[in-house]
């Protein structure tokens, strides 16, 4: 995948997670930072338990999102700690 499409893929996925968990955005760059940072956590629970993360551009952005919404429900935790 280039870097194009995976600025893309953290693009969407974090503008997905943001609507999930928070009910709203970060920006372009917010939704860029937590789409990508997503996808690695995504990339590595979908190895962890045996699903293979390769698929596509969707399936790309299917993972991302549910590692994305991981990291956004973490983070909200850490705060309200």
């Amino acid at each position: 995948m280039s870097f194009l499409w995976f600025l893309i893929v953290g693009l969407v996925a974090g503008w997905l997670a943001g609507t999930l968990v928070k009910g709203g955005g970060f920006g372009i760059l917010g939704n860029m930072v937590i789409g990508i940072i997503g996808a690695m956590i995504g990339g590595f629970l979908f190895s962890f338990f045996g699903v293979a993360s390769e698929g596509g551009i969707i399936w790309s952005i299917v993972v991302a999102t549910i590692g994305a919404v991981v990291l956004l429900v973490i983070v909200r935790a850490l705060k309200k700690a």
